[in-house]
């Protein structure tokens, strides 16, 4: 393995804009060694002074098959075109057979990968919830301070834990398709409710009809939903990654959505630093629950318990409340 530099290499690496360091930093981030982190603690404390709060973070998630890559291919590219300074990162799926993940999407973004404005970081999904990797907000944290203004969060697909993303960026955009069916039926409320803008995709060729079908349905059926504290109504829109048509839009529709939550005040803050402040109270919550859970299963013999317990539960000779109970008071 090489060598660990002092935290001073990879802050001022990251304040220079070096990619190079930029990567290995995240790789720092991302490892599960204890001194590894140690030292990821002490570069992270060491560039949130001069990390700016006004970049935007977009999280973008679909139903697989939608077209992400291809979507974030072209958005990506007029945003480094009109003069943003983009990160993209992208989670893969981890596989729960092999443990391992292909990490593709750069050569998904062939275009985008070699952007001298882009920057593009696969990271695995491990065993993390919701399509994002277990340190997605770290790295969004050391992109934000290397430069870059405008971070794109590409999920692995829809899921029951999808509001971990809508709880680490400022904008939620749902891709979905049109002529793949009913696309109502599939609709799933939570996540509905949670997008901040929908996007039918693939709004080209012959498709170019069914899209439209599909963009005025989903929109009668967002108003059917309550409306957000800022008044703010998520549009329906439709774009094509083959032509660029309405990606502009889409861009316009985000500045838009960020215009209004700075301009709402709550008690003299803007909405926009509350969902900040909400969310790195999230954050905190959930570095907590894992320090507790690491902390908790660290103990010496408590796996031993924990494999006897499971072996009562499973032969039906104990209860799993009455097997949480007794392993809970030996460890407290």
């Amino acid at each position: 393995m090489r060598p660990r530099q002092p935290a001073s290499f990879y802050i001022d690496g990251i304040r220079a804009g070096d990619r190079l360091v930029l990567s290995r930093a995240i790789t720092l981030v991302e490892s599960h060694r204890p001194d590894d982190q140690a030292l990821a603690q002490a570069v992270l404390e060491g560039v949130l002074a001069f990390a700016p709060t006004d970049t935007i973070r977009v999280g973008i998630t679909g139903v697989p098959g939608v077209g992400k890559s291809t979507f974030i291919e072209a958005f990506g590219t007029y945003l480094t075109g009109i003069g943003k300074r983009l990160a993209v990162l992208a989670v893969d799926p981890t596989s729960q057979r092999s443990g391992g993940s292909i990490l593709g999407d750069k050569t998904r973004m062939e275009t985008l990968s070699v952007n001298p404005q882009a920057y593009i970081r696969p990271s695995p999904a491990g065993d993390s919830l919701g399509g994002v990797a277990h340190r997605t907000r770290e790295t969004m944290l050391l992109c934000e301070a290397a430069g870059f203004d405008t971070i794109l969060v590409e999920t692995v697909g829809v899921g029951q834990s999808e509001t971990l993303v809508h709880g680490m960026v400022d904008f939620f955009l749902l891709l979905m398709l049109a002529g793949a069916g009913d696309e109502l039926q599939g609709m799933k409320r939570g996540i509905m409710e949670l997008a901040d803008a929908l996007a039918i995709t693939k709004a080209d060729g012959d498709n170019a009809a069914a899209a439209r079908r599909a963009r005025v349905e989903y929109e009668n059926a967002l108003h059917l939903f309550p409306p957000t504290p800022t008044g703010w109504q998520p549009p329906v829109l439709t774009c094509s990654a083959l032509t660029n048509a309405g990606i502009a839009d889409l861009w316009a529709t985000i500045e838009q959505h960020q215009v209004r939550m700075t301009a709402t005040q709550r008690d003299g803050v803007s909405e926009r630093t509350c969902h900040r402040q909400r969310q790195a109270l999230d954050w905190f919550r959930t570095l907590l629950r894992q320090r507790i859970e690491r902390q908790f299963f660290g103990q010496p013999g408590l796996r031993e318990q924990v494999q006897q317990l499971e072996q009562q539960v499973q032969a039906g000779d104990l209860l799993p409340t009455r097997a949480v109970e007794q392993l809970v008071g030996k460890a407290i």
